[in-house]
């Protein structure tokens, strides 16, 4: 069986379609609980694969918790209170440089999904001078990615300020009160900001092309114990993905329930996330992109400046390699030169 590697994902190449999964006899099911940080954009291939009956298919009866702070996150993903977490790859990489156990075992947004939108009176990037950003974490998601575009812009540390206010919809509600001046919000946060009159400045991938921005994170000490779950996991998953691409009607419909928002803009959501390859189409792991994370975190301080980038130490993707059997066959590289 072939392998096809490609410089900006892990893996590319055909997946043998739903059949290939197989779908697992009744019985009694495997109780499992994810948690997110927020009602996303990112977490729509879980929406879909749940309500399509996929994880039921795989044998599992997936519960979600939605949250808006990071740190509860780490908190239950460490206490066992939840097996999965859906979010960016910062917190289990800087747990694993700390001598932790989280660790990255796929990929879902390889792009990012947001857009600079801010107040009203803030119409160009030169009037961000002084702006006080809303953002998720202190060490964390947004907050590496507002130090890029503004440096990019030519502004210092000094210029503008930060305060941590939560996940999306706590940004989009502070910045309709007025109480921060700019927040990045994902699509499609970025339309409803739009419709109620606020700036939107452009896609962030402008100053950032490559940027692995949601991972599938679990703990280690659980995974390894329940190897088949995770697998089973990641192709539930992937079914949901497989969805998305071959009915992106029916699945803008589950889209739009799951974040309160009008089908036509979710189907304007799945416009822009194909056109702007937001969405990795095996669920694998853009490898310049978490690089670029990694060399974040370094000048951040979070991770040692000496230490080498080796996708090993903090990523186990052979979970994700057996749960894509017809995808990939062999080992996967862990620093890939950029071309």
């Amino acid at each position: 069986m072939s392998v096809t590697v490609n410089r900006r994902n892990v893996v590319i190449g055909g997946l043998a379609g739903v059949a290939a999964f197989g779908v697992r006899p009744a019985f009694a099911l495997d109780s499992v609980k994810v948690a997110i940080i927020s009602r996303t954009f990112f977490s729509v291939p879980l929406w879909v694969a749940t309500h399509k009956g996929f994880m039921k298919d795989e044998g599992l009866d997936v519960g979600i918790t939605i949250l808006d702070k990071s740190k509860q996150v780490n908190d239950l993903l460490r206490n066992g209170d939840v097996q999965f977490t859906l979010r960016s790859p910062e917190a289990s990489m800087i747990d694993v440089y700390r001598g932790g156990s989280f660790r990255v075992v796929a990929g879902i947004i390889d792009k990012l999904p947001h857009f600079i939108i801010a107040k009203p009176s803030i119409k160009t990037f030169a009037q961000l001078r002084g702006a006080n950003f809303g953002i998720l974490a202190e060490k964390e998601g947004t907050t590496y990615i507002v130090q890029d575009i503004m440096k990019s812009l030519g502004f210092t540390r000094a210029d503008y300020k930060m305060t941590v206010v939560g996940g999306s919809p706590a940004r989009q509600r502070l910045l309709k009160e007025g109480k921060i001046d700019v927040g990045l919000q994902p699509i499609p946060k970025s339309y409803e900001a739009e419709a109620a009159g606020l700036t939107n400045l452009g896609s962030v991938i402008r100053f950032v092309p490559d940027w692995q921005f949601t991972c599938v994170n679990v703990d280690e000490k659980w995974a390894s114990q329940h190897r088949d779950i995770v697998v089973r996991f990641l192709r539930g998953l992937q079914r949901g993905r497989d969805y998305i691409e071959s009915h992106p009607d029916e699945s803008a419909k589950v889209t739009a329930g799951e974040l309160r928002t009008d089908v036509a803009l979710a189907v304007r959501m799945f416009g822009d996330a194909k056109r702007m390859g937001m969405l990795n189409p095996q669920s694998a792991i853009n490898v310049p992109g978490i690089k670029r994370v990694f060399e974040t975190l370094q000048k951040s301080g979070s991770i040692d400046a000496d230490r080498k980038f080796d996708m090993k130490v903090f990523a186990d993707l052979s979970y994700w390699q057996e749960s894509h059997p017809a995808a990939y066959t062999s080992s996967i590289p862990t620093s890939p030169e950029r071309k």
